[in-house]
């Protein structure tokens, strides 16, 4: 084979020096470049068992609390409105402000049940005459009764006298010891003494009954007079109904009375906001196995993020809050889809929240309950 052909058949082509260098210094690995990899495989890991580590506990610190953001502040909310109607004379607090329990809210004007109570209490003078009336009427019942029995003795006594003159002086009369006359004399006063007798005795009958009607003259009299002791405490206390106070120390809310206003009785004037308040938080009733009564709370406060409460478990309602709407479910009938239920829990702070932070009722809240 010729070198023309050799050449045809594998041509050898000349490899600059530079080029065959730069080729086997990609091929072989710098020292740095070896050293680096160790490294960054370590730093993986070392960053994977962090994030797992970081999760271990996290899941470890989580598992012990359960929390709901279904929660709120809560208060036995107070609804002032007054006792009886009339004009409101003045309204002595405002919005927002503090008060003590007993302080004055509102003055409705008090003239009409003044005038009432003036009434009342003379129908009570009166009453009070016509039980003395009484008394004294039954006191004159009582000595003419008296009287018509000594009466009946004095009528007794003579008729026996007279019958027993009788009896005497007829044998004698029939012996002609004694006259006719006299005979006729005994029998007449024999006669007059018992009729006597028979007048006496209906007299203390008549005495007597007589008594009878002045003791329940003195019971209607008594019960007039308690009657119109009762009317009158009634008039005294609408009178003091015309100052309408707090009855325990709280925050006035929801203001609508003004001086002028006509109010009805029962008509809501304002709001009193307690100053003791607590949280109904909503959990789960998955949430519920392991809370118990007594376990601490932390809670946080939408309005006040940077602050941290806490508290306590107080009491687990017995029935979740679907059970006590006004619509409650029925399973029974159409067809039933399992939901989770929630059940309403009531926690307590452990101390007096600040005033300078003030908590109301609907404020949103979150409790993490330490259930281990």
């Amino acid at each position: 084979m010729s070198l023309h052909d050799r050449g045809a058949a594998s041509p050898i082509v000349a490899e600059h020096p530079s080029a065959a260098q730069a080729r086997r210094a990609a091929d072989v690995p710098a020292p740095r470049q070896r050293q680096r990899r160790p490294l960054l495989i370590a730093a993986l890991l070392l960053i994977a068992i962090v994030v797992i580590g970081g999760s271990i506990a996290w899941w470890l610190e989580a598992r012990q609390w359960e929390s709901t953001d279904d929660a709120f502040i809560d208060v036995h909310l107070v609804q002032v409105a007054p006792q009886v109607a009339g004009r409101v004379a003045r309204v002595l607090v405002d919005d927002n402000q503090l008060v003590e329990a007993g302080q004055k809210l509102v003055e409705i004007d008090p003239v009409d049940y003044q005038a009432k109570l003036d009434q009342k209490q003379a129908d009570e003078a009166a009453a009070t005459g016509s039980l003395a009336q009484a008394k004294a009427q039954r006191d004159t019942a009582y000595a003419n009764s008296e009287e018509a029995q000594a009466e009946v003795g004095v009528a007794e006594a003579n008729a026996i006298n007279a019958s027993n003159q009788l009896k005497r002086d007829q044998p004698l009369a029939e012996q002609h010891v004694v006259s006719r006359q006299t005979l006729d004399n005994d029998i007449a006063a024999a006669r007059s003494t018992a009729a006597n007798l028979v007048a006496a005795q209906k007299k203390l009958t008549s005495a007597q009954a007589q008594q009878g009607v002045a003791d329940s003259q003195v019971k209607v009299a008594e019960a007039n007079l308690k009657s119109a002791g009762a009317q009158v405490e009634t008039a005294r206390l609408n009178l003091s109904y015309t100052r309408i106070a707090a009855t325990e120390a709280g925050h006035i809310t929801h203001k609508n009375v003004a001086p002028g206003d006509y109010v009805q009785a029962g008509q809501n004037l304002m709001a009193l906001v307690p100053i003791k308040v607590w949280i109904t938080a909503n959990f789960k009733e998955t949430q519920l196995a392991r809370m118990r009564v007594g376990q601490p709370v932390d809670i946080e406060v939408d309005a006040y993020p940077d602050v941290k409460f806490h508290g306590r478990v107080d009491s687990i309602q017995r029935g979740s809050g679907a059970a006590f709407s006004l619509l409650p479910p029925e399973n029974a009938t159409g067809n039933y889809v399992k939901v989770v239920q929630r059940v309403p829990v009531k926690i307590v702070f452990d101390d007096p929240p600040d005033p300078s932070r003030p908590l109301g009722p609907g404020m949103s809240v979150v409790p993490s309950v330490k259930v281990r």
